[in-house]
Parts: structure tokens; sequence; C-alpha cells
């Protein structure tokens, strides 16, 4: 090297790292502590700012800091709770170098809390380790993210949501006439959006003089314009009118569904057991063990977003629009389809079936 200053630090950083080695002291925790110190020397006596840094635990306070503006309080929570906990396991080991945090360590965290709580829980947790780590991978605080390269556990006897068929919609539709959740239902089959966007809308979102339903979505923050299907906008002409725009379509729900989104899902299901679309679920008595997985329901009100893509798809509407519509999660998909229209959109969507009226068959 011809830095003979470079070269002596990382002579230094080698020497201590024998030293304790042939003390036969060396760990890998400490081995890596040896070297980082010893980068960041070179680092130093190169540049006139030292190498950026941060423990485990005061970076993950920055991070949390950081996602309280940009989430919503109740995910907020609960990246907390999981920041938390993974800070116990790791106990004084978060007070060391972020840098130094490995898969295995990850990988242990995952499988202590898939024990300790539930798969589900275990695969937020893994989420949010990964989230927090690749914002350090992009603050230069990490040269990689150790989280992602850590699987997620395979749920036992998982299975994979399927749409709802015209049949079973127009049975939810039977049982939820009056309620709420009809409304809940239609916007779900003509917008194919989320179930806490749609309990969250309010008369600002809708123009019906336009037939356009505009509002930003909670997971992405990408807003979403979109034209009013015919059925939908008759279903809407029939709620009591507001003078308050930011009063919401459905108040019930909307008030459930600031408290926590996964009651609206409870109710949901509650809905498909009147229809003899699902299993009553049963909270107590099985005693299977909190490691034991939940039995996931193949429909939901989820299964209304790929109901909607399905119906798409069968009127021969491309994939392009048809993204577009239900709005992808990828930036890079998003970016790419912008130059669609609102009125592209319309005319897809005046192609969904009218899931309000009556077949033929079913008039006789």
């Amino acid at each position: 090297m011809r830095n003979r200053e470079k070269a002596l630090i990382i002579c230094r950083a080698w020497e201590r790292a024998a030293k304790v080695g042939r003390a036969k002291k060396l760990t890998p925790d400490m081995a890596r502590d040896v070297l980082s110190t010893g980068l960041a020397d070179i680092f130093l006596a190169g540049n006139a700012e030292q190498l950026p840094s941060a423990t485990v635990r005061t970076f993950s306070q920055t991070w949390l800091d950081a996602k309280q503006i940009e989430i919503e309080p109740s995910s907020h929570q609960r990246y907390v709770g999981v920041i938390e906990r993974f800070l116990k396991f790791l106990g004084t080991k978060a007070d060391r170098d972020a840098s130094t945090v490995t898969a295995a360590e990850i990988t242990r965290f995952r499988d202590a809390q898939a024990r300790e709580l539930s798969i589900s829980s275990a695969q937020l947790a893994l989420k949010v380790l990964r989230a927090l780590f690749q914002t350090a991978l992009r603050q230069d605080l990490v040269s990689k993210n150790q989280a992602a390269m850590v699987d997620k556990l395979k749920i036992r006897g998982e299975s994979k949501r399927r749409p709802f068929t015209m049949a079973e919609i127009k049975k939810l539709l039977e049982k939820a006439k009056g309620t709420e959740w009809e409304g809940m239902i239609l916007f779900g089959i003509y917008s194919g959006q989320r179930l806490g966007d749609l309990a969250g809308l309010t008369w600002r979102a809708v123009n019906l003089e336009k037939r356009e339903l505009s509002f930003v979505t909670k997971k992405t923050g990408r807003r979403m314009i979109l034209p009013l299907a015919r059925p939908l906008a008759d279903y809407i002409e029939t709620l009591p009118s507001s003078d308050d725009p930011g009063g919401f379509l459905f108040p019930k729900l909307a008030v459930a569904a600031q408290k926590r989104v996964g009651t609206l899902s409870n109710w949901f299901h509650d809905l498909l057991v009147e229809a003899g679309l699902a299993v009553e679920r049963k909270h107590q008595g099985e005693k299977r063990g909190r490691d034991t997985a939940r039995a996931v329901s193949e429909i939901s009100f989820h299964s209304l977003r790929h109901s909607a893509t399905t119906f798409l798809k069968a009127a021969g509407v491309s994939d392009a629009l048809a993204r577009e519509i239900i709005g992808h999660d990828s930036e890079v998909v998003s970016r790419r389809y912008t130059h669609l229209s609102t009125e592209d959109l319309r005319g897809a969507i005046e192609k969904l079936p009218d899931i309000t009226r009556a077949t033929s068959e079913e008039k006789k």
C-alpha cells in the first residue's frame, strides 16, 4: 500500500485481533468490533469527516421518530413494539454499531417471535427490520441489509386468497342490504381498493358531477383518481347527503377503522358467516399453542380486490389498465403506467358487470 499511514492503521487493527486470538478470547463480536474500529480509523485518516456510524439502539430510535411522521399511528405503534422486542433480544449488543448485526441474529429473533407470539408476529417483525436496515443501508451505516437475507417463515396449512364469484358477491349484498357494508362491498368491487382506505372515505373524495373518486392510499401514499362505475354512482346518490365535505360516507365503519382496521376485518368475517360463505371462528377452547398458525380463510374483504381484477381481465381490459385501477404497490409499475388518462380508466371500469341487477334466471 502506498499510503504508509493507512497501512500502519491496518497492521495495528490486525495486531489487536491477533493478541486477543492468541489469548483464546477472540469472539466473532470482538473481531467485528476490532475490524470496525480499524476501518473507521482508516476512513478518518483520508477524509475530513468520520465514517458514518450509529448503534442499533440510537439508529432505531431515529428511524422510529421519522416513521411517526410517515405512517398511521396504529402502524407506528406496531413498529415500536417490534423494535422494543428486538433491542431486548439483543441485550447489551443493542449498544454496538448497527453494522455488526448479522443475518443469523435476525433469524434467531424471528424464530423467537414465532415461538413466543405467533408466526404472523414473526413475519411482521421481519418486515419492520427489513425496512429499518434498508434505511441504514441508504445512509451508509451498513454495507448490506442483513434482514433482507432472512426468509419469511412458511405458514402450515396456508391457503391462497381467491376472488369471490358473482353468486357469492350477490349473497353478500343480500345480507348487507341497508347497512354500511353494502356500500363497502360495492366500492370494493368497483374500485378494487383496500378496506382501510374505503372505510375512511369522506364526501370530499366523491365528485358525482364528474363521476370520480379521488383519495390518497394509506399504504403507498399514492393519489388515486378513479371514475365511478354507474352502479356505484347510483348507490352513492341514495346515501343521506352531508353539508360537511369532511364527513365520512360510512361513519360507523370509519370510527372502528380509526381505532383498528382489524376490527373491520372481523366484522366482515361475521358477514361472511351469515351469508354461509365462511365458518365461524372459535376464539376459545382449542388451546393449540401460540406458535400454531391460525387458519387463513381463502376469502376476505381483500378478495374483492382480486374479484375486481378478475372481472376486468374477463372483460378484456389490459394488464396496464387493470393495474392502474387497482393501484399497484410497485413504484416501478406505477411510473410505467402514468400515461393512462382518467378516460382510459373510465372505459375499462364501464366494462365491469352490474352486480346490483338480477339476471334473467334470478328474476324467474
